[in-house]
This record gives structure tokens, sequence and C-alpha cells, in this order.
């Protein structure tokens, strides 16, 4: 399945906005400090959202399956960067810390954090290869 994304320059800076093919946008821009505008996420700053975004969808398709009520749901997560000697950086590690509320079983939300991290999670299983993922959660109630 091939998938379709266009980034385009929005002519100032390293402003630019990624389209997919069912117009969802979103602004990616360098740092302050290379010339960006600060008007969107940076290209590894995405990377993380992927993450957190991809493995909330996972978790609330796994609960909403076990029949948990969930309220809300947050993701946080902190990436480990190192610039390295060849002029780039990367991810020595990510963390995910996970806040779910409603009515929740610890044990399914743990497996289905699992699930999500270590088999699901298209985005996580492409970094895992040179980062270690990690995560952990809270239930409010």
């Amino acid at each position: 399945m091939d998938v379709k994304v266009n980034v385009n320059w929005m002519g100032q800076g390293f402003h630019m906005e990624a389209e997919n093919e069912t117009a969802g946008k979103i602004r990616i821009d360098g740092d302050r400090k290379i010339g960006g505008l600060e008007g969107g996420m940076s290209p590894m700053e995405m990377l993380l959202a992927g993450a957190a975004g991809c493995s909330a969808i996972d978790v609330i398709s796994i609960l909403e399956k076990q029949r948990q009520d969930l309220k809300d749901l947050s993701v946080e997560v902190i990436g480990d960067r190192e610039k390295l000697k060849e002029g780039y950086s990367r991810y020595n590690s990510i963390h995910l810390h996970f806040v779910l509320s409603g009515e929740l079983d610890e044990k399914k939300v743990a497996r289905a954090l699992e699930l999500s991290i270590t088999k699901y999670c298209s985005v996580s299983k492409a970094l895992e290869k040179g980062s270690e993922i990690t995560y952990d959660f809270t239930i409010k109630n």
C-alpha cells in the first residue's frame, strides 16, 4: 500500500506544510537557531508525535474492544536526542507516558499498552531499531 504526503514550502524560513491525500495538514518548521519561524513541529518532534499518536490509536481501539470505559487519554513523549559526529541526530531512547481516565481495569490498560508498543504500532516498530522505547501509565479516575 502506497502512502502519499506532499510537503510544500510556505515561502519563508524553513516553514512548510505537509498534507495527506485526505487534506489533513501539519505545519513543519526548523528550530529558530537555524532560521526557523517556529510555525510548526520540527521533523524530529514529528517522529515523537507519530509514535504517541500511533500508540494512542491502538490503545483506544484495544480498550474499546475490551469494553473499557475510557474517558480521556493523553501521551507525553520524551526523546533523548543525540547529535552524532556524522552530522545527523537520533533518539537513543523514547519514553511514552500515558495518562488515562475512566473506569479502567489496570491489567487491561497494561496489556493494551504492551500490545501497542511491542506489536501493533508501526511507528514504534520502525523507531525501535535505533531507539530504546519504554512506556508507563497513570490512570486518573
